[in-house]
């Protein structure tokens, strides 16, 4: 799977609504870059087993070692180059499923490694936790998580202090876990903040390529395939948790 440019793959590594999904599809379109998507997330598992057609045992169970082959076919552009977003709440399962398919305790690292090959990662969060919160409890409360998605119907999002207060609280321990993820490792992520993303995307996904070592193919124009979602609803809901935990803005934060 080598490619010559020092890396065979990369992950986006994050939490909920940091602009990844953007992020992916930017970097899709390059036709260079894979194309990244959350092919290890558990919920999406059996669809993505299903659409890749692989066989299953009698109790309709796969080997994971058929599904990341799968995944790697499906996640690589033709230069070779395999994309994958991983949320921290995904990272333990993943390492997990991979020592077990290999019959292997190594660390985290080499199992990964193992698996993909040269890899290099990309840090995306968000400066602004409380806004990422309120945006993912509305996602959560809708199931309107980007434009495509069929929102519940009759179903309007309502402010929920507890809930938004957990998932501020999520974050900020799955930040951590990243960082402290990264440092074990001795990994250098390329750091990708939603407020830069949203402001210059352009910039951005040319620093994740350049990052990679991949040339941007000529003419290559970025066209965003996903929209800011935030409205008015967002701009309240973000006052109204401040004004009663207390928690002051983040100098530079967007909203979404």
């Amino acid at each position: 799977m080598a490619t010559g440019n020092g890396i065979d793959a990369y992950l986006i590594c994050g939490t909920p609504r940091t602009g990844s999904t953007l992020l992916c599809g930017l970097l899709r379109d390059t036709g260079v870059a894979g194309r990244p998507e959350s092919y290890f997330r558990l919920p999406g598992e059996q669809l993505w087993a299903d659409r890749w057609h692989l066989p299953r045992d009698e109790h309709g169970s796969f080997d994971y070692r058929d599904f990341v082959r799968a995944a790697i076919v499906e996640g690589s552009t033709p230069n070779g180059i395999f994309a994958a977003r991983v949320m921290w709440g995904t990272l333990d399962e993943m390492v997990a499923k991979l020592g077990a398919a290999h019959s292997s305790t190594g660390a985290d690292l080499d199992l990964l490694t193992r698996a993909f090959g040269r890899l290099r990662f990309v840090h995306c969060w968000r400066a602004d936790t409380v806004a990422q919160a309120v945006s993912w409890a509305r996602a959560e409360q809708t199931h309107f998580w980007q434009h495509g998605d069929a929102a519940l119907p009759d179903h309007e999002p309502r402010f929920d202090f507890a809930q938004i207060d957990a998932l501020v609280r999520t974050i900020d321990e799955h930040n951590a876990a990243w960082r402290r993820w990264f440092a074990t490792f001795d990994v250098e992520p390329h750091i990708v903040r939603y407020e830069d993303l949203t402001t210059d995307f352009a910039r951005v996904t040319r620093g994740i390529l350049d990052f990679l070592g991949l040339d941007l193919p000529p003419g290559h124009t970025f066209v965003p395939r996903h929209r800011r979602q935030a409205d008015r609803l967002n701009h309240d809901w973000v006052l109204r948790y401040r004004a009663r935990s207390g928690r002051a803005a983040t100098t530079g934060a967007a909203e979404d």
